[in-house]
């Protein structure tokens, strides 16, 4: 007798689905309140576009002897009025940038790899200190103690250095320069980076640091084979969100800074160069209809170019490979 093969065994039965477990209404409060927070921000940035754009209109259709009429704008078209105020606050900005970069580097370097710990929580909490102080703070020290100690050596550029087209004299006194002006924003914009530099360093993965250090490297190689390309991008970050800082800056640089409107290069000379928010500051006390109009349209455009340098900061920051290994 013929025998078959063994019964198959039966599938088991799928298993059913886990409910899911409720969510804590603490959960539930916490999550909307973040996405609430979240739209809100977008709600008044859109805001305050749409009031910028309504309220700057009026200059933009107005004709050139309307605005000659407004009190602000004289004898020009817009475009002309606005082209030397953006050259101004880009300029100033792009000084201070070149004077705070490396100078923040070496501190955050410094506070995350040099410094004893002790002394690294002190110098952390004075660079966060500085953050946090006025802008008009740092103007009233520009005006009264800065710029008596600056013009021996913008004279000493003046003389030395004065066939560079930058660097042509003669140097104002007292030195209400673009130059100065950059160095006051150098100065607010220092503890921004270096904070920034600073949370990147420190978050170099150990394990890049020792095998640098194993193979006999320096602490200085140690740094410069792991450290900084680790954090480059951060690096570059921390710059333009100082930069974005940098061009809105208005009661430093009103300060510090004698007006003009031309598009020169001469930073040690007075009188050539002027900020688009200083200048709403110093002339919106004294304006009406159309001139108020003008001063939104110049705030429009700073608003334009502050966004978009704050767009870059964001898309070096998403650009930025997440390490995947131990630390």
């Amino acid at each position: 007798m013929t025998t078959t093969g063994e019964p198959k065994a039966k599938a088991s039965p799928p298993r059913a689905k886990q409910p899911r477990p409720p969510r804590r209404p603490g959960d539930l409060i916490f999550s909307g309140a973040a996405k609430s927070a979240g739209v809100l921000i977008l709600v008044i940035l859109a805001a305050v576009a749409v009031f910028l754009v309504t309220e700057g209109w009026p200059a933009i259709s107005a004709s050139t002897d309307e605005l000659s009429d407004s009190g602000v704008v004289r004898d020009q078209s817009l475009l002309s009025y606005v082209g030397p105020l953006v050259f101004g606050t880009v300029l100033a900005a792009i000084i201070a940038l070149v004077i705070a970069t490396p100078v923040a580097i070496g501190v955050a370097l410094f506070i995350s790899h040099y410094a004893p710990r002790r002394l690294a929580q002190i110098f952390g909490y004075v660079v966060d200190l500085l953050a946090a102080i006025p802008s008009v703070v740092y103007g009233l020290w520009g005006a009264l103690w800065l710029m008596p100690q600056m013009f021996p050596i913008f004279e000493w550029l003046a003389d030395n250095l004065g066939f560079i087209p930058i660097f042509a004299g003669p140097a104002a006194s007292p030195p209400r320069t673009i130059l100065t002006a950059g160095i006051v924003l150098a100065v607010m914009i220092l503890p921004i980076i270096t904070a920034v530099s600073r949370e990147v360093f420190l978050q170099t993965p150990t394990l890049h640091q020792e095998a640098a250090l194993a193979l006999g490297a320096t602490r200085w190689e140690m740094v410069r084979m792991a450290v900084l390309p680790f954090g480059r991008s951060g690096i570059i970050s921390a710059a333009m969100l100082g930069l974005g800082r940098a061009l809105g800056e208005t009661m430093a640089v009103a300060m510090v800074l004698s007006p003009g409107f031309e598009y020169s290069f001469h930073i040690l000379q007075a009188g050539l160069q002027q900020n688009i928010a200083a200048n709403i500051a110093l002339k919106f006390p004294e304006s009406s209809g159309l001139g108020v109009s003008v001063l939104i349209f110049t705030g429009l455009v700073l608003f334009a170019i502050t966004l978009l340098v704050n767009m870059i900061a964001r898309w070096i920051v998403s650009r930025r490979a997440e390490f995947s290994g131990a630390n």
